[in-house]
């Protein structure tokens, strides 16, 4: 039988009750270097940073107040880079299609 009762569900799901979570400590950081790029109306911030869990990069999204931002754990920025390359590559050797 399928039921669409949340009570008759098990496992995670989004409608099971569950204990509040406890919020989590926060964490210090230390910036190691920031840098902040406008392109048309965006602006981003890259900043490397450390904790105790390792370094990191944030890269943060800012357009009319909304940000955005993604972290990338530093064992994985040579990797980045070199999508990021490869990506650079094919959109300079491929011409934009015409509106």
């Amino acid at each position: 039988m399928i039921s669409n009762d949340p009570k008759s569900l098990s496992g995670n799901h989004p409608y099971e009750e569950r204990a509040p979570r406890q919020p989590r400590a926060p964490v210090n950081e230390d910036t190691l270097k920031s840098v902040k790029i406008q392109v048309e109306r965006k602006i981003f911030v890259l900043a490397l940073k450390e904790n105790v869990r390792g370094r990191f990069l944030r890269i943060t999204e800012d357009v009319g107040g909304r940000r955005d931002t993604i972290i990338i754990p530093a064992p994985g920025l040579a990797e980045f880079r070199q999508v990021l390359d490869e990506i650079i590559k094919l959109s300079d050797e491929t011409p934009p299609k015409a509106a």
